[in-house]
C-alpha cells in the first residue's frame, strides 16, 4: 500500500487459469495485471483502513502528478520555440485566430504533441503544460509539496492557477523574490486543509496586496484567451459556453432573467429555466430581425447503396439492421439528436417536402451514398443529380439489366488546387478536421495532400483529407511530425516522440462489423465562404 511506503506490480492471467508467471499462456487465455483491489482486499478493511486507503491513493495521486509534471516539463525543453516559424516565414501563426498559451520558448505545437499521447483535447493539453511548466519552472517549493504528498493535487492546482505566468521568469512583471513570498504563504494555507477555490482566492489576494496591478494582468490575460465553445451533453442536449467579464456575465444573465420572468408573468407556463434558454437563443439567433442573413443548414444523408436501390435485404442484411451502431442516429454538427428533434428541425428549416427533403433556404442538401460492407464513401450527388440518374438509367443498358456504376467519387485532377466535386465528396468523407481528436467541422477546414503535392502527391481524393488551419500549418511545417493515409481515407498521425494515432472517416467499418441497412442524416452549419478561413 502507498500508506506503507511500498507499492504492488504483479501480472497474473485470469484466475480460472493457474498458470507459473513463466509459462505462456494458452490460446484464447490472455494476461492482465492484477487489480489493486484483488490484492488489497477493500471488502476486509475497517473504516479506519479505509480512509487510511483513500489518503494513500490522494498521496500517490500527488507524486505521480509531479513526476508528470517533471516529464511534460523535459518534454517542452525538448521541443524548443525555435523550431516555429518565424514572423517573416509564410506559414507562421497570425495573433488573434490561436491565442499564445504555451510558456515562453516552447513550440506552440508542443500542446498537440501531449494531446496525441495522452488521448485528450487541445484543451486539456494545453492545461496539462500550463500547469506542468508552471510547477517545474516557477514554483519549485509547489512542486515540491506535491511531489512529497504535502499537499494534494487540487490545491496545488489552485496555487498554480493564482500565480503562474506572473513571474519575470515566466515573462511576468512580478519579481520571482514576491512570487516566492506569496508562494510560501498559499503552502501554509493550503497544509492547513484551506478548500481548493478559497486557496486560489486567498493566493490571488496575497498577491494583490504585494502587487496591485497583478488582478488587472491576470483580468487581460483571461479576456485574450476567452472564447465561446458548445460541448454535448446528452439526451439530445448541448451547453454553449460563453467565457465573459464578470460584470458582463452578470448583466447577460440579468437580462435573461428579466426577459424570462416577463415571460412568465404574461402566462407562459414553461419552467423559468427553460424559459431562459429560450430566451437566450432569440436573443442571439434575433428571428424577428428580416436584415439579418437566416439561420440554415447543409443537410447530408448518409445511404448504404441498397437502400436507394430498392432490393430486399438479405437474411443476414436483416439481422444486422437490428443492430444499432453510433452512425445510425441523426446529428448536428457531430453530436447525436432524437428523432422527434430532427423533424421539428427540419420542419423549422422547410425541408420537409411532399417527395421527401429538400435543401432548405440558402443551405444545401447533399446525399452521401457508402458501401453498405464496408460503410466506405463512394459517391456524393444532390438530389436533382440522383434524380436524372435514375430517369437516364445505365447509357449502355437501357432495359437496366446491368451493374454499371452511374456515379463514384471524383476522379484525380492533375492540378495543385482540388475541384468542387472533390471538394464536396472529401467534406462529406471526413465531416470534420482529420487530426486525431479534433472536431473542427469540414467546411472550416483546408483540403491537403497528404503526400505533398511538391513531392509528387496526386490530387486525388486517396491523397487528399480535411484539416483545420492549425493542423494543417502542423503538417506542414512542424518538424518530426509524419502523416499517412491509406486510399480509402484511413489515417495515421505519427508524433515527433513516435506515437501514432489512427483516425476513420465517420462510418467506415472495420472488417467483420455489422453491414449497414439504413440511412440516418447529418447536418452541419451551412459552409462558410473560403476567404472566410483564418489566414495562416
Amino acid at each position: 500500500m502507498f500508506g506503507g511506503g511500498y507499492g504492488v506490480g504483479l501480472t497474473v492471467v485470469d484466475r480460472a487459469e493457474s498458470l507459473p508467471a513463466w509459462a505462456p499462456p494458452p490460446p484464447g487465455v490472455t494476461r492482465r495485471r492484477t487489480r489493486l483491489s484483488e490484492v488489497l482486499a477493500p471488502e476486509s478493511c475497517s473504516e479506519e483502513e479505509l480512509v487510511r486507503e483513500m489518503r494513500a491513493v490522494a498521496d500517490g495521486r500527488a507524486q505521480l502528478a509531479a513526476y508528470e509534471a517533471v516529464l511534460v516539463a523535459e518534454l517542452a525543453a525538448r521541443r524548443p520555440a525555435q523550431t516555429d516559424l518565424t514572423d517573416d516565414q509564410p506559414g507562421h501563426s497570425v495573433e488573434g485566430w490561436g491565442p499564445a498559451r504555451v510558456a515562453v520558448g516552447v513550440s506552440e505545437f508542443l500542446v498537440d504533441e501531449l494531446a496525441l499521447l495522452k488521448g485528450i483535447s487541445l484543451g486539456a493539453a494545453t492545461g496539462l503544460a500550463e500547469r506542468s511548466l508552471a510547477l517545474v519552472r516557477e514554483l519549485p517549493a509547489t512542486w515540491a509539496a506535491l511531489a512529497d504528498g504535502l499537499v494534494d493535487q487540487p490545491r496545488a492546482n489552485a496555487i498554480v492557477r493564482a500565480l503562474a505566468g506572473q513571474s519575470q521568469s515566466a515573462g511576468g512583471p512580478v519579481e520571482p523574490a514576491v512570487v516566492a513570498e506569496v508562494e510560501a504563504q498559499a503552502l501554509a494555507w493550503a497544509r492547513a486543509g484551506e478548500t481548493p477555490v478559497r486557496l486560489r482566492e486567498r493566493t490571488a489576494a496575497a498577491l494583490i496586496a504585494l502587487d496591485a496591478a497583478a488582478a488587472d494582468r491576470r483580468r487581460k490575460r483571461a479576456e485574450r484567451v476567452a472564447d465561446v465553445r458548445v460541448r454535448s451533453v446528452g439526451n439530445g442536449m448541448s451547453e454553449l459556453i460563453v467565457e465573459l467579464p464578470t460584470p458582463v456575465a452578470a448583466a447577460c444573465r440579468e437580462t435573461v432573467d428579466t426577459y424570462a420572468r416577463m415571460a412568465k408573468d404574461d402566462g407562459d407556463e414553461r419552467p423559468i429555466g427553460q424559459l431562459r434558454t429560450c430566451v437566450t437563443a432569440d436573443l442571439v439567433l434575433r428571428p424577428w430581425d428580416a436584415t439579418r442573413p437566416t439561420v440554415t443548414a447543409h443537410l447530408q444523408v448518409i445511404a448504404p447503396l441498397p437502400v436507394l436501390g430498392g432490393r430486399p435485404a438479405e437474411p443476414d442484411e436483416a439481422e444486422s439492421a437490428r443492430v444499432p451502431t453510433d452512425e445510425d442516429a441523426a446529428s448536428v454538427d457531430g453530436a447525436p439528436i432524437t428523432h422527434q428533434q430532427l423533424r421539428d428541425l427540419l420542419a423549422q428549416l422547410d425541408s420537409l417536402c411532399p417527395g421527401g427533403l429538400q435543401a432548405p433556404t440558402g443551405g444545401s442538401l447533399d446525399i452521401s451514398l457508402v458501401d453498405p460492407v464496408t460503410g466506405a464513401l463512394r459517391a456524393t450527388v444532390t438530389r436533382p443529380e440522383l434524380e436524372r440518374l435514375v430517369r437516364r438509367g445505365c447509357p449502355d443498358h437501357p432495359d437496366g439489366a446491368c451493374s454499371c456504376p452511374l456515379a463514384d467519387r471524383p476522379p484525380p485532377v492533375d492540378r495543385y488546387t482540388p475541384t468542387p466535386a472533390q471538394r464536396r465528396f472529401l467534406h462529406a468523407r471526413d465531416r470534420t478536421c482529420r487530426h486525431p481528436g479534433c472536431r473542427r467541422p469540414a467546411a472550416r477546414t483546408d483540403l491537403d495532400h497528404v503526400q505533398s503535392h511538391a513531392d509528387g502527391g496526386a490530387t486525388d481524393c486517396a491523397n487528399l483529407c480535411c484539416l483545420c488551419r492549425r493542423h494543417h500549418r502542423l503538417k506542414t511545417h512542424a518538424p518530426g511530425w509524419r502523416f499517412t493515409m491509406t486510399a480509402d481515407g484511413v489515417l495515421s498521425v505519427t508524433t515527433p516522440s513516435g506515437v501514432t494515432r489512427t483516425t476513420r472517416p465517420p462510418g467506415l467499418q472495420v472488417l467483420g462489423r455489422e453491414r449497414r441497412t439504413s440511412s440516418h442524416l447529418v447536418l452541419s452549419g451551412a459552409p462558410p465562404d473560403v476567404d472566410d478561413l483564418p489566414p495562416f
